[in-house]
């Protein structure tokens, strides 16, 4: 068992004996008293717990100043991004050595028809370009705040005033102001702590939304701008604790929406921008889990008499739990609209779902990597695995759809020429998958790496599924794409070790051009990663995909691993480039992602069979994975330590107290381990709305007692009443077990997160510390859930804790 037998000693939190009673079962809580933030006891104990994991990470210091360095010798600092052209101007970002954030600026079009970005020289400091204009710089809007978040940016169409919001505590509560871009001059119009907000494309109003006590989007309010706040109209408001709301403008602009939803339904409401002060309308009104959502586009010249052909292309699941994709031809309906009014053109697979019987007899007990085929569908989708519609965009010259098959991201694309004929001749669209163009030179997934690290010194079990995976896992979709008008489509490529591309893809003609390379400096060469799918058997027989990520060129066996998590609200673990990845690969780390249930890889049934009575798939998975790993002779226990925040912290707590002697050490960041607690109380921000994920213990005793068995916090270890013969506390579970193994600890948290309170990794650490294990916190007083800001304080965060976990691998140089 690990522990901490080093001066200096842990901070002594006081119990304080608190019962929770629900359904006839107590529970006694000696740190709930950690609740009060507010309290002088528990600022001091924040100072303490800082105190000492600043004394505890010391003498990392040195490791954490290599990895900062080893992360800005592959950073360029000075840079911007590819313009992206909207309403007369192209937009982009610059970024500035020494400076903590980024800068948007704009230059008018000077062509009306030319669609290529303009080259612009990024060493050159923002608005020193002929033509180039500031539209805002956070350096200058975040002086005098230790955090500072831009929380949302609306431009009127004819360019002129900026809507934009800020948070300088990180509550995720945002001051929205008005500015006039040519002139700098600030309307007086101040709407603050909201949640967010949004222009009529003439800018004469704002429609924002307001957060309740437990901070849930509920209310939206309309203002007129130049008149007092105190006049804002309420236009809808969300009665259903369970629903959250916003609010935004159609793609085509051409409606106000507001859309809300619960974790299982949802609802669009409309109104014309031309009738601001109009009443909003349903598009299909609410029914229990129903969810939709809708986008509005013209087929031009297909009407009747030669005219455009409006249509509405609406997502949903009413017949199918993965989705599918409707198209209403609007000329024959009427609103309000109805399922079934328009047209399917690609239809998910109900495969392992809990309502895929409805689509198909039986098909909630078969595996969900069943291939599927529908006769709507395109070509390119039938026989797929794991088949999730994920959307679909209509422009005036391209279609593009984007799907999940395999566990992976897929992007298909179409003319709208040929879409059009499609839909008019009622037959499946002649969709083209998107190919990710090969890297020059790159390697073979199917040879060996490499003589010496011959792949049959590896258990096959390890192995399974590697044959015919693609060289590269990649992640797929489109970006950049905000004007109808563009006549080429853009997106976004990347993998775990190949830097993100930026293409553009003339699907008329297929040529498709690299606009941009995520510089990467140094001696970087993304051929010497290797990247591989396997598939392992959990212990229920479910087939679940891990990512594993190493050099090609160091030994594959008894690898130190680092293993990440998440697994929960149908969020996938989609493969992605990191810079500060590259520093433990370049260590000789295994990294491995499970892509554990809970999560969305292979559709809708992954997300069920990881939620309400079924969450323990999602920890299991994650414990299975990493066995198989350790089994197969490619990750050394004693050197594998885990990752993961959030619900992915709730995944740390978990598998630390159910697979001990598994893992060296676990990070948990911002990590919701008091989740019974929490979820028992309607008060506290989210809760309600989180019933769908995690089930209601408050008024179903099954549910109570199946968290209350993962909850890890009151599952966590135990200090016995007598301690062993050299005076130190012997820990226990809470079953009067021994505990003989359990992984070093290292939290991260905030004391303004509004999603996951600082109460619960405050108690955590307390209990882990009484019990005498090795737990140390770090709890930022100027932040919020997603940490500090500040691009150089966010890389020597990361930097700093990457040094914890390689130093729990033995790796400290």
């Amino acid at each position: 068992m690990s522990k901490s037998q080093s001066f200096p000693k842990p901070p002594v939190a006081k119990q304080v004996p608190h019962e929770r009673v629900f359904h006839n079962d107590v529970f006694i809580d000696p740190f709930e008293w950690l609740r009060n933030k507010q309290s002088s006891d528990v600022q001091q104990f924040v100072r303490e717990e800082n105190a000492y994991t600043d004394a505890r990470m010391a003498p990392l210091n040195g490791l954490t100043d290599t990895l900062f360095d080893e992360f800005k010798s592959h950073i360029q600092e000075t840079d911007m991004s590819v313009p992206t052209r909207m309403d007369g101007y192209w937009y982009y970002a610059r970024t500035q050595e020494g400076k903590q954030y980024g800068t948007q600026c704009r230059m008018k079009v000077s062509d009306p028809a030319d669609w290529t970005s303009p080259q612009i020289n990024a060493d050159d400091a923002p608005g020193e370009i002929p033509g180039e204009q500031v539209v805002i710089d956070a350096n200058v809007e975040a002086e005098g705040h230790d955090f500072f978040q831009i929380g949302g940016m609306d431009i009127s169409k004819d360019g002129q005033w900026l809507l934009f919001g800020v948070d300088t505590s990180g509550d995720e509560r945002y001051d929205f102001r008005i500015r006039n871009i040519n002139t700098g001059e600030m309307l007086p119009d101040e709407l603050n702590g909201i949640c967010g907000a949004c222009f009529t494309p003439d800018a004469r109003y704002v429609f924002y939304t307001l957060l309740d006590e437990a901070q849930r989007p509920y209310l939206i309010k309309r203002h007129k701008v130049g008149t007092p706040v105190s006049d804002d109209v309420e236009v809808y408001r969300e009665l259903d604790e369970k629903f959250w709301v916003g609010i935004g403008v159609s793609f085509d602009e051409k409606h106000l929406v507001i859309g809300t939803g619960s974790k299982t339904t949802s609802e669009v409401l409309m109104l014309p921008v031309s009738d601001p002060e109009g009443e909003f309308t349903p598009f299909i009104p609410r029914h229990e889990g129903l969810e939709y959502d809708v986008s509005f586009a013209t087929f031009e010249g297909a009407g009747a008499d030669g005219g455009d052909l409006p249509v509405a292309i609406v997502y949903h699941n009413a017949n199918n739990p993965n989705f599918e994709i409707d198209v209403i031809d609007m000329s024959k309906y009427a609103a309000p609209y109805a399922i079934g009014d328009g047209v399917c053109i690609a239809s998910g697979s109900p495969y392992g779902s809990e309502d895929g019987d409805a689509v198909i007899a039986g098909a909630s007990q078969l595996p969900v990597g069943t291939p599927y085929s529908d006769p709507r569908n395109p070509e390119i989708l039938q026989g797929a695995r794991g088949l999730a519609i994920e959307g679909i965009a209509l422009h005036k010259h391209f279609v593009a759809l984007s799907y999940r098959a395999d566990g992976l991201t897929h992007l298909a694309v179409m003319s709208k020429k040929q879409a059009t004929q499609d839909f008019l001749n009622n037959r499946p669209w002649q969709f083209s998958e998107v190919a990710v163009p090969e890297l020059d030179g790159d390697w073979d997934v199917r040879a060996k790496h490499d003589a010496n690290n011959a792949d049959e010194a590896i258990n096959p079990h390890c192995l399974q599924g590697f044959a015919g995976s693609a060289a590269r896992l990649y992640s797929i979709g489109t970006a950049g794409n905000p004007s109808y008008e563009a006549p080429r489509m853009r997106y976004m490529v990347t993998s775990y070790t190949r830097p993100g591309e930026l293409r553009e893809l003339d699907p008329n003609t297929g040529e498709d051009v690299l606009l941009r390379r995520a510089k990467v400096l140094g001696d970087f060469d993304a051929r010497n990663y290797v990247e591989r799918r396997i598939w392992v058997t959990a212990r229920d027989g479910e087939q679940v995909p891990a990512s594993l990520v190493y050099r090609r060129d160091v030994p594959h066996t008894n690898m130190p691993t680092f293993v990440i998590g998440y697994g929960a609200y149908e969020i996938s673990s989609d493969p992605g480039f990191s810079v500060s990845r590259l520093s433990m690969l370049d260590r000789g780390v295994l990294y491995v992602v499970p892509h554990v249930r809970g999560g969305g890889e292979m559709g809708r049934a992954w997300y069920e069979m990881g939620r309400r009575l079924n969450k323990k798939h999602t920890f299991e998975d994650f414990i299975d994975v990493t066995r198989a790993v350790q089994d197969c002779g490619m990750a050394d226990v004693a050197r594998t330590v885990a990752n993961g925040g959030s619900a992915g912290g709730l995944l740390m707590g978990a598998v630390a107290n159910m697979a001990p002697d598994r893992f060296a050490g676990i990070e948990a960041d911002v990590p919701f381990v008091d989740a019974l607690t929490t979820i028992l109380d309607p008060s506290l921000p989210l809760t309600v709305t989180e019933w769908d994920e995690w089930g209601d213990p408050l008024h179903d005793a099954a549910t109570y007692r199946y968290m209350k068995s993962y909850s890890p916090y009151e599952n966590a270890p135990l200090p016995s009443v007598s301690k062993s013969e050299s005076g130190s506390t012997v820990a226990h579970w809470p079953d009067g077990r021994e505990v003989t193994a359990f992984p070093k600890i290292f939290i991260t948290t905030s004391m303004n997160d509004s999603r996951v309170m600082v109460v619960e990794p405050l108690k955590w650490v307390a209990r882990l510390q009484s019990a005498g294990l090795d737990a140390i916190i770090r709890i930022e007083n100027e932040a919020g859930h997603g940490g500090i800001s500040g691009r150089y304080k966010q890389w020597r965060q990361i930097c700093s804790e990457n040094a914890w976990v390689l130093s729990c691998m033995g790796l400290t140089r």
